[in-house]
């Protein structure tokens, strides 16, 4: 691909970053170039977002049937499984597994939803209640 037929469809990653491509400049030689986005690309990654919504939509779900904690919901929301958890946390995989229960995670302290709350960069309260706050 020519320098000047490198994509620049605009896609929502477009405004944040931009990508670098391999083109063959008017001399024939490889060079890079900077696009903010490609149609197919862009298809693509919305797709992957709607799929990361819905996910994150039955997590809230299964919050609100008592069914799961809000570690749940949390760990969709910030695309984390539980191995990224507990890096971020210290805690074990099988503790976190266990805290994904309401009933085990409505009697942990303090000093344990506040590693939680850490982890996700919100505070106690927000975890408690779902709350996201966007900024």
């Amino acid at each position: 691909m020519k320098k000047d037929e490198v994509p620049q469809d605009l896609s929502s990653l477009g405004k944040i970053t931009k990508e670098v491509c391999y083109a063959t400049d008017s001399n024939g030689k490889y060079t890079t170039e900077l696009s903010s986005g490609w149609d197919v690309k862009i298809k693509a990654l919305d797709v992957a977002w709607e799929d990361i919504q819905k996910r994150i939509a039955a997590a809230k779900q299964q919050v609100e049937n008592n069914n799961a904690s809000p570690l749940l919901f949390f760990m969709e929301y910030r695309l984390m499984d539980i191995s990224i958890l507990a890096d971020y946390t210290g805690f074990w995989k099988w503790q976190i597994k266990r805290h994904l229960k309401p009933e085990v995670f409505n009697n942990l302290s303090e000093n344990k939803l506040q590693r939680y709350a850490d982890a996700f960069n919100i505070k106690v309260a927000d975890l408690k209640s779902m709350t996201v706050h966007e900024d």
